[in-house]
């Protein structure tokens, strides 16, 4: 039987994800169809009530993909919980008699290069491994460009006079999906570098800065957080988000321990992110922003323990943060009521200072 390659949805990163897999595999990679309502309550239904919610958007996922026909699934977990997904996802979905091979590229909470090229050995014998290094190579790179674009929408989508960046992401990740080969990445990347530093942006010099911190997927993943980045540009903000996959694949294991060092008082990482989501707090408050959103699914142990020390920071600097837990019942119409309130509380507080 052809295999059919299928992987969860978090944002834009399906593109650099099919990339990589259709490559290195010489299988079919499914489309992986983007969450929608149907796909939580599929995930609901089959989940343990208490874990946390990116488990049940992924099982939703995997379900409607074995449905479209895939038979090989691929899962990159670890950190926390989400290290644990694919033991119990596997046996959840092979008790609902669905036949398939499932593949989890992170091991021991860590990314390895050599363990996820055995694993994809184990998908394609034939794999070559100066072939794989090149097509990573290439990966690597499209998922640091697709940051940095992203980074610079965020800043000044809501300056933007004539409404091009919404077209110009679109066109990218298409033509992303279209690569060949280095050099074709390379014309992609001047191309579309040259065309968003020549959208018309007209940012004013007192404009309104908020950082939104928190778990991983729920960032990440605009339907898993009720599309929070597009609700805020559209009130007038600017956005900084720290959590990319280039930050978690190649840059945290790094980082963190200079966050350890520059906080202090905090002597662990605490898990998955919630150290990294401290010193993103005292950064904020050292860089002058006007607010700090933390978005985390429910039950999300980690962050947990970091929102009380995130509060108290906030607390002391008189920095407004507005903490949100994300479930499979998360009203669309109460969040936007209270980023909507947020907002025109920073607006305020601002116009009277």
């Amino acid at each position: 039987m052809d295999k059919v390659i299928a992987f969860p949805m978090m944002g834009n990163y399906y593109v650099p994800a099919k990339y990589l897999f259709s490559r290195l595999s010489n299988c079919k990679v499914l489309d992986t169809p983007k969450i929608t309502s149907k796909t939580i309550e599929l995930g609901s239904k089959y989940s343990p009530d208490f874990l946390c919610t990116p488990f049940k958007y992924t099982l939703g996922t995997f379900i409607e993909c074995l449905e479209d026909g895939a038979n090989t699934l691929i899962q990159m977990g670890g950190g926390c919980r989400y290290g644990y997904y694919f033991e119990l996802q596997e046996k959840i979905l092979k008790d609902l008699g669905y036949n398939f091979k499932y593949y989890n590229l992170v091991s021991k909470g860590h990314t390895d290069i050599y363990e996820i090229y055995k694993k994809l050995k184990e998908i394609n014998p034939k794999i070559n491994i100066f072939k794989s290094l090149y097509y990573f190579l290439i990966t690597y790179k499209m998922v640091k460009f697709m940051d940095y674009i992203d980074d610079y929408v965020r800043k000044n989508k809501a300056y933007d006079i004539s409404n091009k960046f919404d077209k110009m992401v679109s066109d990218m990740l298409k033509s992303l999906s279209e690569t060949k080969g280095i050099i074709s990445f390379i014309k992609t990347k001047n191309k579309y570098k040259k065309l968003i530093k020549n959208i018309e942006i007209n940012k004013p010099n007192n404009n309104i800065k908020i950082g939104i911190i928190g778990e991983l997927f729920t960032l990440m993943e605009p339907y898993a957080n009720n599309n929070i980045e597009d609700m805020l540009i559209k009130y007038g903000a600017e956005i900084k988000r720290f959590t990319t996959v280039t930050y978690l694949l190649f840059e945290k294991k790094r980082k963190s321990k200079k966050y350890l060092k520059k906080l202090g008082n905090i002597k662990y990482k605490m898990g998955a992110d919630a150290m990294d989501n401290i010193y993103y707090t005292k950064y904020l408050i050292d860089n002058n922003y006007d607010g700090i959103i933390h978005i985390k699914s429910s039950f999300c142990t980690p962050e947990i323990g970091s929102m009380g020390i995130i509060n108290k920071m906030c607390e002391d600097n008189n920095m407004p943060v507005l903490f949100l837990s994300m479930d499979s019942n998360t009203s669309n119409v109460g969040f936007e009521t209270r980023i909507e309130a947020f907002y025109d509380m920073i607006e305020m507080r601002k116009r009277n200072e």
